[in-house]
């Protein structure tokens, strides 16, 4: 099973100052690129899902097409630092991204080699 981190060249997270956390997904293939954004891959919803949180909590879903990078930025549950806080510098927060299956992307074009 092909994953985010099968298609895309970086996947990271780090805090957007104490309050959110920002997740950057960048791609080495302008086609993978379009194909995420074009198919709103990582929507509002599915973010929200993966992380257990409501899609009013997804304050970002940023693309940048020169740099082929999506950035999706959330509201932290707990402020960085703060008693309780298990990632001071959010830079753990995208394993749910890189695991994250990607195959629907592949099956809805009529191929399933990703590429």
């Amino acid at each position: 099973m092909k994953t985010l981190m099968d298609i895309a060249k970086v996947v990271r997270s780090k805090n957007a100052g104490p309050f959110s956390i920002t997740l950057d997904v960048l791609f080495d293939s302008e086609e993978m690129y379009r194909l995420v954004k074009e198919k709103n891959f990582l929507s509002r919803e599915r973010i929200a899902g993966l992380y257990h949180l409501t899609p009013e909590d997804i304050t970002e879903v940023v693309y940048f097409d020169q740099a082929w990078g999506i950035k999706v930025t959330y509201n932290r549950e707990i402020s960085s630092g703060t008693i309780g806080d298990r990632d001071v510098y959010g830079a753990q927060q995208h394993a749910p991204l890189i695991t994250l299956p990607v195959e629907e992307l592949f099956t809805e074009r009529g191929t399933d080699n990703g590429t």
